[in-house]
């Protein structure tokens, strides 16, 4: 049976640290999408990891990892990220597999990706400039690269100059790029690599008839996914649970449960709508106080109040059987703490998160004011000894999204967790 993570609003939730906790005790931790754009942080034994391809369960001892079939996989990271949890005491010998279906993201794909935001100028997407938008293009007009295809020289050398050749033709000279030299890197990355990759679909089908304990954990979160989110500002893969289907070959019958990750709060990383963003002394205390910049891009993280909109309608997608609601300790010393309730726009009340950008821009937000606790939840893990408004706060989210907070987070270490 699979527990599958998902982040509920724009990333950064704090996903890493609830795969990381749920991860005692599973034998098999996948990634379904996404590739080294995700950051996921986890502090275990008071050492903090970034990790950012690698799943969250290489820090468990035992737990086999897949970077499955919809992620895109830079090889130089995957090899830093493992070489890097070696170099601190973690054995990952035979528990970080790569399915031969992911797509390989090139560093002919992340010129691109500079090139393509220059050209957007202020209307840029505000990528995490890693080439990901390109590797899930050629993906989709098949001229992409396979983990496969690595291991036949030939073919990975005649496609990766035809990609090249493709993108010059369309950048010319401000596409500096030999296919050359990265050519000659994957003939140094070819062995090396080999005893990761994996055929995913008998692994995942044996793993399942054989009730493998696993665990799904989401990159980014669903309002960056490619057909529900903030489009275009949104990432180049399914980040819902759709995501984890395709990415993963999982039997949908074979689900424990799906727990959607929300801050108590709302941040967003790079450019696009953000109803409940606080330009002002609030998103700067929010910003400030919650240390909030990009894990992988090291960016300040725009801030704001928790938008109950955004999270409902992320359930109505994701169909969410728990939250994880992270970093209350970062509202501890707010007089009061608000909550985006509705959408209007002319006049009219919006039934949902809206799709069209103009309405986005020209809409109003309503908010639901709650008093502040004003003392410190840091650390604590019984929901009996939080104060009696941050329970209250709680309490209103589960009664507006209709979804039981089952996780709640009061600080960055692991144990700093209470379950109901």
């Amino acid at each position: 049976m699979a527990t599958i993570v998902l982040g509920a609003q724009w990333g950064d939730e704090g996903k890493g640290k609830i795969t990381d906790v749920l991860s005692e005790g599973i034998q098999l931790c996948c990634r379904a999408q996404g590739g080294h754009n995700a950051g996921h942080t986890i502090v275990k034994n008071g050492k903090t990891f970034d990790v950012h391809i690698l799943p969250s369960g290489v820090l468990t001892e035992g737990c086999v990892n897949l970077i499955g079939t919809g992620c895109v996989v830079y090889i130089p990271q995957l090899f830093k990220e493992i070489k890097t949890v070696e170099e601190n005491g973690i054995d990952t010998t035979d528990r970080v597999l790569v399915s031969d279906r992911c797509h390989v993201d090139l560093d002919l794909h992340t010129k691109v990706d500079g090139l393509e935001e220059v050209e957007l100028g202020k209307g840029n997407i505000g990528t995490t400039g890693k080439g990901i938008g390109p590797t899930y293009s050629t993906k989709a007009t098949r001229s992409g690269i396979h983990v496969a295809d690595i291991f036949n020289k030939k073919l990975f050398d005649t496609r990766l100059r035809n990609m090249a050749t493709g993108f010059k033709k369309r950048y010319g000279d401000l596409l500096q790029y030999d296919p050359e030299e990265e050519i000659a890197r994957f003939d140094g990355y070819r062995e090396t690599l080999k005893p990761f990759v994996v055929d995913q679909v008998p692994l995942i089908e044996s793993a399942v008839k054989g009730n493998v304990r696993m665990l799904v954990e989401g990159a980014n979160a669903l309002m960056l996914d490619i057909d529900n989110g903030t489009y275009p500002y949104v990432t180049s893969s399914n980040t819902g649970l759709g995501g984890v289907f395709t990415g993963l070959h999982l039997n949908p019958r074979k689900i424990k449960e799906t727990i959607g990750v929300v801050k108590a709060y709302t941040t967003r990383v790079g450019s696009g709508p953000f109803p409940s963003e606080q330009i002002n002394e609030i998103g700067e205390k929010l910003q400030q106080v919650g240390k909030e910049y990009g894990v992988t891009t090291g960016r300040k993280r725009r801030c704001g109040w928790l938008d109950l909109v955004v999270v409902k309608f992320s359930n109505s997608i994701n169909w969410y059987d728990a939250i994880n609601l992270t970093k209350l300790d970062i509202l501890d010393d707010f007089d009061e703490v608000k909550v985006a309730v509705e959408y209007t726009h002319q006049g009219q009340k919006l039934v949902s998160f809206p799709a069209n950008l103009d309405v986005l821009e020209n809409m109003e937000v309503t908010y639901k004011t709650l008093p502040g606790w004003k003392s410190k939840t840091v650390g604590l893990s019984k929901y009996e000894d939080l104060p009696e408004n941050a329970r209250k706060y709680i309490e209103y989210i589960e009664e507006f999204v209709g979804v039981k907070v089952k996780y709640i987070g009061t600080g960055p270490g692991r144990e700093s967790m209470i379950t109901r």
